[in-house]
């Protein structure tokens, strides 16, 4: 059973597209108040107003760019000196850079690293140090399921995704015991902008098990309520992620390695 969320105020990064609208969507439609932020102000101010029609929901929209150091701390002061405390946070922002690494620039690789890993982190000390002193709350990181092996063409993004997925079951360890549950959600290749922004054309291997998002999302907030470390969302990318730990690591990559070329 969905739990109700009335009164409560969820925190949404990367809320502007994917993801993160489907998050606010299903959030608000149990009652939860939301705190909209990515860099782009205009999609959020847009799903702020829809929320604000068919549920009538409170939406403070917050303008950031969590990849810039210390911006996850400026958030966290903002929210605190309009009151707003945090009783879900979703770490959803987030990109991936595909193709040969050499081929990348580094600087947006290192952008990507800063978002992907240590925003993530900064936010989630940030709020997670409320919740344990309150007694409650939960937080949900997004990861992939790229976080299960190493990805030739994904190489730095999978990179990020397996410290997304270790460090939230290690923090489902630590928080539990006060009374804050994180959860880590690890979807395969879903019907979101991240292939064109990551610069990949949708292989066959990828259209075969893409997810609609706001199936995935469901399936996070789920495993969320019943307080599990972690969740690969369908079928066939959990028989994957499951699969891997059967199979050698370096055939694990020369796999991944075929099915990420276009």
């Amino acid at each position: 059973m969905k739990q109700d969320l009335t009164g409560q105020w969820a925190l949404v990064t990367g809320a502007s597209s994917g993801f993160g609208v489907d998050f606010a969507r299903q959030l608000a439609a149990r009652g939860a108040k939301l705190v909209l932020v990515a860099r782009r102000a205009e999609p959020m101010q847009a799903l702020a107003r829809e929320l604000a029609s068919q549920y009538g929901t409170v939406s403070e929209v917050q303008s950031a760019d969590l990849s810039q150091p210390g911006a996850a701390h400026a958030l966290k002061a903002t929210l605190d000196a309009r009151g707003i405390r945090i009783d879900i946070l979703i770490n959803n922002a987030g990109y991936g850079v595909w193709g040969p690494f050499l081929e990348q620039p580094l600087a947006r690789t290192l952008d990507m690293m800063q978002l992907n890993m240590v925003a993530l982190t900064e936010l989630t000390h940030a709020f997670a140090n409320d919740m344990a002193q309150r007694g409650r709350g939960k937080i949900l990181l997004v990861s992939s399921i790229g976080a299960y092996q190493a990805t030739p063409t994904y190489a730095a993004y999978a990179a990020t995704k397996a410290y997304v997925l270790l460090f939230g079951e290690a923090l489902h360890e630590e928080l539990k015991r006060k009374g804050v549950t994180v959860t880590v959600l690890s979807p395969g290749i879903s019907a979101t902008s991240f292939l064109a922004v990551s610069g990949q054309r949708a292989t066959l291997y990828q259209r075969l098990l893409m997810m609609k998002s706001a199936a995935v999302v469901r399936i996070g907030l789920r495993a969320l309520d019943q307080g599990r470390a972690s969740i690969v969302p369908g079928w066939l990318n959990a028989f994957t992620a499951f699969g891997n730990r059967f199979m050698p690591r370096m055939v694990q990559r020369r796999v991944a390695y075929q099915l990420m070329k276009n």
